[in-house]
C-alpha cells in the first residue's frame, strides 16, 4: 500500500443554519488503502461524506488528489475518480439493470473500458448478471445495493466511498458485498467505508475512525479498535 494520500480532510465544520453537525473532523486516505468510519446513526458520517464529495458546504480543507474540493465541480470529482455511493442508492427506478449501470459510465469517453467494466461489474455481482433487463424497481435491498455498488464502479472510481453498503441486508448479501469489497481491494482500489456495522468495517479496514457526535473521537489501525475497550463495549457486534 502506498503512502501516498489520496485524500485529505483537515480540520472541517459544517453546519446546517445555525446547527454543528461537524466538528474538527480530520481524516486522511492512502492510495490503495481501505479506511472505515464507524459510529451512531446521526454522527456526521454522511455528512463528512457529502462534504468530500462537493455535495456540501464546510469549513476547514478537503483535498482530492492535492486539489482543494471546494474549488472543483462534483461532475469533475467524478471525471477524477471520486465516486460515492450514497447510503439512499440513489438508482433511476423504471431503468434496467443494464441501463443503470451505463448511467454510471455517463462521463467516460473510453469505450472499450467502459465494455471491460461491465463484464467486472457482472462478474462481481452474478445477480446483477442475472436481471440485467430487469427494473431497478422491482429488485430486492440486496440486489439494489449490488447495482448502486456496481455502477459507482463503471465511473471508474480511484477512490471509492461507500455510505452503509451493508445497511438492511441480510447476511447471505452481507457476504456477496464483502466479497466484492474484498476483490476490489486486492485490485488495489482505494475505499472509504462508512459504516454502522462495526464488525463488518473492522473485517475489511486497515484504519479506522470513530465518529461521534460529529467529531472523530478515536482512529487507530484495526488491531488498536479491536483492543479497545471502549470500542468492544459500544460497538463491536452492534449492527
Amino acid at each position: 500500500m502506498s503512502q501516498n494520500p489520496l485524500l485529505e480532510v483537515d480540520s472541517i465544520d459544517v453546519y446546517y443554519g445555525k446547527t454543528q453537525a461537524l466538528k474538527d473532523v480530520s481524516l486522511s486516505v492512502n492510495e490503495g488503502e481501505i479506511v472505515g468510519v464507524i459510529g451512531p446513526n446521526g454522527a456526521g458520517k454522511t455528512t463528512m461524506l457529502d462534504s468530500i464529495a462537493g455535495l456540501k458546504d464546510y469549513e476547514g480543507s478537503i483535498r482530492y488528489k492535492d486539489s482543494d474540493v471546494a474549488a472543483v465541480s462534483s461532475r469533475k470529482l467524478i471525471r477524477d475518480g471520486l465516486v460515492y455511493t450514497t447510503e439512499k442508492r440513489d438508482l433511476f427506478p423504471f431503468f434496467s439493470v443494464h441501463e443503470n449501470l451505463l448511467m454510471g459510465a455517463q462521463f467516460r469517453d473510453d469505450r472499450e473500458g467502459v465494455k471491460e467494466d461491465l463484464e467486472m461489474v457482472y462478474d462481481l455481482f452474478p445477480r446483477l448478471d442475472e436481471r440485467r433487463e430487469q427494473e431497478a424497481e422491482t429488485m430486492s435491498g440486496g440486489e439494489q445495493q449490488m447495482l448502486a455498488v456496481g455502477r459507482a464502479l463503471m465511473s471508474d472510481p480511484e477512490l471509492l466511498m461507500l455510505d452503509e453498503p451493508t445497511l438492511g441486508l441480510a447476511p447471505v448479501i452481507i457476504d456477496d458485498i464483502s466479497e466484492a469489497i474484498r476483490r476490489l481491494h486486492d485490485e488495489g482500489m482505494t475505499i472509504l467505508l462508512v459504516e454502522q456495522n462495526s464488525t463488518f468495517a473492522l473485517r475489511h479496514a486497515e484504519r479506522l475512525a470513530l465518529m461521534e457526535n460529529g467529531s472523530i473521537e478515536l482512529s487507530g489501525t484495526s488491531e488498536e479498535f479491536k483492543e479497545s475497550e471502549y470500542v468492544r463495549d459500544a460497538y463491536i457486534g452492534v449492527t
